[in-house]
């Protein structure tokens, strides 16, 4: 691919990114992307087959990324308890989703995603949802002392992971407008979010206990 080819397709992905995040997937036109991105409409023919591949294209970054961060949130020392590999997961997670740097394209692509489905919504659940729900459910399994199997641990992983994006979006801006998430009370919210959900997790294995008891 020569240059001036690849700079047109970084344009493209560019401007597609704006427009998607913005407008959805259907009311998104070929036609304006390509003219926002000052290409050719045959570019995107040449460069992702169709509009479908375009978009495809967004996900799959959005999907490496996610990959990427759920390697980082689960890499823990080994030896490293349970609870502390739980901690360190909501950690890096939240600092993600409430640092400031990131693209904001990407939150919005999904969050189009979440109320207005493609396909491209499957692809993220196969390929990130799922295997990071699996790998929390681990955990969860792991500081019960229980098989991932055991039913109890499905709603954990979904309160954990409830707890966590709950933060993310336009609400908690509006209900705490002078919140400000620095490195330290991010921190907080992370330890705030891994304690209540130990405290839970706890609860739940006595409640069994007395029911049997």
């Amino acid at each position: 691919m020569s240059r001036d080819d690849q700079v047109t397709r970084e344009r493209l992905l560019e401007a597609a990114a704006r427009l998607f995040s913005e407008r959805g997937y259907k009311e998104t036109r070929v036609r304006e992307i390509c003219a926002e991105a000052g290409a050719n409409v045959a570019a995107i023919n040449y460069h992702f087959r169709d509009k479908w591949g375009l978009y495809k294209e967004l996900i799959q970054i959005i999907i490496d990324d996610s990959i990427e961060l759920q390697q980082k949130a689960h890499d823990s020392p080994p030896g490293t308890p349970p609870e502390e590999r739980l901690r360190n997961y909501v950690r890096v997670f939240l600092h993600h989703g409430l640092s400031k740097g990131h693209e904001a394209w990407r939150g919005k692509l999904m969050g189009r995603e979440m109320t207005d489905p493609t396909e491209g919504l499957d692809l993220f659940v196969d390929q990130v949802i799922r295997p990071n729900g699996e790998r929390v459910g681990g955990l969860v399994a792991e500081i019960m002392g229980c098989p991932i199997t055991d039913p109890r641990v499905g709603p954990c992983v979904g309160s954990i992971q409830t707890q966590i994006f709950g933060y993310f979006g336009p609400v908690v801006p509006r209900l705490a407008p002078h919140l400000k998430f620095t490195p330290q009370v991010i921190d907080s919210i992370a330890d705030h979010i891994t304690d209540f959900s130990l405290g839970g997790i706890r609860a739940i294995l006595k409640k069994k206990v007395e029911v049997q008891s």
